[in-house]
């Protein structure tokens, strides 16, 4: 029968560790089915993206690039500085919004079929491992064997295979943060000209190979707080990789299958415990005990599960993706008021965030009066000293920037060159003066805009105030 409140010990430990608090590996069997078929189309078109994110370029910006030393990201080939920081944020908490709102529906699928991690554990090193090591039965033989020529042929062979794909993703992942340029130099020019880099490289490959080859499930156990999350998000009416209870148990309980019998007179479940389900799952649960942390929901125990109803002659759909009351209760899935309200937050930020990204400017214009400068009397104008810094937001050079007064008249005068460069993603710092009548002014401190053009074209406008003297004589 299932779990009942009170016969529920096996979540106060996870199922990789054994009695005495020791790591128990995981020998899956190898899954097959719809949808194992369906969860490789999406893992290989993800990981072509992931990729080949980094060395894509949009109007000469990194389609994705987070450079955290230099506060510097790109997303979606737009670059996001540090002026933009609020953006940044704002995109974040609309991601996790998201995230939150998809796991309220559909439980944690994003683990299952999304996660970078499951997929370069399940479709890539995963499958390696059956190659070289075969499926469950022969893994678990290969364990137990004694260390000979064969088993250190292919613990070898593995070993170095999985070397070679984590530093390949390693370099994926650099080129994420540093920029592929910065890496396609680093291997051109050599890794003794960017040691730094290098060392993180290889820092990386450490990581990675640590997590594919020995880690592996424990991530999605123990390290990522999203398994914690969805027990705070799920509720009775989310979407979840399910075990049909009430048809599995039924009155009599599940038992192992005799064709002999008539199952459905015994009062017999249709669950004839044969397993399958908790030998294919990569996390090693047993789906049967109901919603688990350790589920990521990768629906491996959904076609194994199908695959042996149908060799018995029973319905499939023993276990799939279905809410708690639609099993117990046979409710449909409704949209619930919480999924409405989650819905609407996200639709607020994206909105916002729409806005805040159509008006951005390709210039980011900051302008400061040089502290401790008082004004200056220049005839009949009033003259103030001001810092400014420019930053060049986009991929193109601006070889003629001016500055003019769009709320007043007056003159300004930038110290040096009157037509400034601004290259491409670069910043400009410089001084100019500030001169306008006395007579123009509203008293001691006049809120003044500042135009900014670059080839001509208005890209930012600014403010700050301008100091004069309190009364003229």
């Amino acid at each position: 029968m299932q779990n009942q409140p009170g016969d529920e010990a096996f979540r106060d430990s996870i199922g990789t560790l054994d009695a005495d608090g020791k790591r128990k590996f995981i020998f899956p069997k190898r899954p097959k089915g719809k949808f194992y078929t369906y969860r490789k189309y999406v893992s290989y078109l993800l990981l072509l993206i992931l990729i080949a994110n980094p060395f894509v370029k949009i109007n000469g910006n990194q389609f994705m690039m987070f450079n955290v030393l230099e506060r510097r990201f790109n997303i979606f080939g737009v670059v996001f500085w540090p002026q933009d920081f609020y953006l940044f944020v704002l995109m974040m908490i609309t991601g996790v919004v998201f995230v939150i709102l998809f796991t309220v529906v559909f439980g944690r699928i994003f683990c299952g079929w999304i996660c970078p991690q499951t997929i370069f554990m399940e479709m890539v090193f995963r499958r390696i491992e059956y190659w070289i090591d075969g499926d469950r039965g022969a893994q678990l033989r290969l364990a137990k064997q004694e260390w000979n020529a064969e088993k250190i042929g292919k613990r070898l062979l593995k070993g170095a295979i999985f070397f070679l794909i984590s530093f390949l993703i390693a370099n994926v992942f650099l080129a994420y943060i540093i920029g592929s340029d910065r890496l396609f130099s680093m291997i051109t020019e050599g890794p003794v000209q960017d040691a730094g880099n290098f060392i993180a490289l290889l820092i990386f490959t450490g990581v990675f190979y640590f997590v594919f080859a020995w880690f592996r499930e424990q991530v999605c156990l123990i390290v990522c707080p999203y398994g914690r999350l969805q027990g705070v998000l799920l509720d009775n009416k989310s979407i979840n990789v399910t075990y049909d209870f009430v048809r599995g148990e039924k009155q009599a309980g599940r038992a192992k299958f005799n064709k002999k019998e008539d199952r459905e007179a015994l009062g017999k479940g249709d669950c004839i415990d044969c397993m399958q389900c908790v030998h294919v799952c990569p996390t090693g649960i047993d789906i049967r005990n109901g919603i688990q942390l350790e589920c990521t929901n990768c629906t491996a125990c959904i076609d194994e599960c199908d695959t042996i109803m149908k060799g018995v002659g029973l319905p499939k759909g023993l276990i799939r993706y279905a809410s708690e009351d639609e099993i117990e209760k046979k409710e449909p899935f409704r949209f619930t008021l919480r999924m409405k309200a989650y819905t609407a937050v996200l639709i607020i930020l994206t909105g916002i965030l729409s806005g805040l990204l159509f008006v951005r400017s390709d210039v980011e214009a900051t302008l400061f009066r040089v502290p401790g400068q008082l004004f200056q009397h220049k005839g009949e104008n009033i003259s103030n000293i001001y810092t400014f810094r420019l930053v060049n937001k986009t991929a193109r050079d601006f070889k003629e920037v001016t500055f003019k007064l769009s709320s007043i008249k007056g003159n300004i005068m930038p110290v040096g060159h009157p037509h400034l460069n601004l290259p491409a993603q670069k910043a400009v710092e410089g001084t100019m003066f500030i001169e306008i009548n006395k007579f123009l002014l509203k008293g001691d401190k006049t809120k003044i805009r500042i135009a900014v053009y670059a080839d001509h074209k208005l890209v930012e406008t600014t403010t700050t105030n301008f100091l004069g003297p309190r009364t003229f004589n």
